[in-house]
């Protein structure tokens, strides 16, 4: 876990206080992942996966920077880290070894590093902003956000058929490049292999050999709040072989909105961001 870090005092160009913050800038991929640039250790320079499903901290075999400096014990964990990003200093970080990531990531970073405060992701501006008070909340619209075991989860209708509006729970999902991921249980008792157009099919195979099936279909409407998105496109699992036990609301869905988490991880506030009407990304 992360210890809570200090906040400086930023100023505006009038001299007048804003809120107390950190800010840290990151960079979103063409897949819409977010990476951060660190310095682990005070020697290992990584550019992490900002993880939103995640608390801690981890590395994937297949990073491209050197984590020499990072020692895992025989469990593949290593605690007392220390991670610069930008002006913040981390102390106490958990990291995890081999664990895969997005693309142009060397590990992933969770929200440990917000731990006790408010925080922002700002689509707008390429930038987390961390507050020791509530920020103006003025243009959002409140969610009633669940916290377990280090997730977030958020209600949001569906328009499936045309007609009736289906409740589903998400899991916030930042390593998902994707909109949206139904689970089996969704998909099943909502029929979305009949009521949804399927665009794209696509048959893999497990470490057992056995045949996973994905496919890419089209949700008409989408209802976060009072936000509505049209023609959205949404994955789930066909066959006998579904792995997918929740529901996900992937980074393609996270980046079209500013996000404001409170302090007790009980809401979250919204509002749509610049990229709230672009095109949307294609799984392959």
């Amino acid at each position: 876990m992360f210890r809570k870090s200090s906040i400086i005092l930023l100023l505006s160009a009038g001299f007048f206080t804003i809120n107390a913050q950190q800010t840290i800038p990151f960079r979103i991929t063409k897949h819409n992942n977010i990476i951060v640039k660190t310095l682990v250790n005070k020697s290992d320079s990584l550019d992490l996966m900002f993880q939103i499903a995640m608390e801690d901290a981890s590395i994937s075999p297949e990073r491209h920077h050197k984590a020499d400096h990072i020692i895992f014990d025989k469990d593949d964990i290593s605690n007392d880290n220390t991670v610069q990003i930008g002006k913040m200093n981390l102390n106490n970080v958990r990291f995890f070894n081999n664990e895969l990531t997005g693309h142009e990531a060397d590990g992933k970073i969770g929200t440990g590093m917000f731990s006790g405060k408010t925080f922002k992701i700002d689509y707008d501006n390429n930038r987390f902003e961390i507050y020791d008070k509530e920020p103006d909340l003025n243009g959002y619209q409140g969610v009633t956000l669940f916290h377990e075991n280090g997730q977030f989860f958020i209600n949001a209708d569906n328009v499936i058929d045309g007609k009736q509006q289906q409740e589903a729970y998400f899991l916030l999902q930042s390593g998902y490049s994707g909109a949206i991921l139904y689970s089996n249980a969704f998909a099943e008792e909502k029929e979305l292999d009949k009521l949804l157009k399927v665009t794209s099919e696509k048959t893999m195979r497990n470490s057992a050999g056995e045949s996973i099936v994905t496919k890419q279909g089209i949700l008409p409407f989408f209802k976060l709040n009072n936000s509505v998105l049209k023609d959205v496109p949404a994955g789930f699992f066909g066959g006998k072989n579904k792995t997918q036990t929740v529901s996900y609301l992937g980074a393609d869905m996270l980046k079209r909105f500013n996000w404001i988490f409170d302090a007790d991880r009980k809401k979250v506030y919204i509002k749509p961001s610049k990229y709230f009407s672009d095109a949307y990304y294609k799984m392959k």
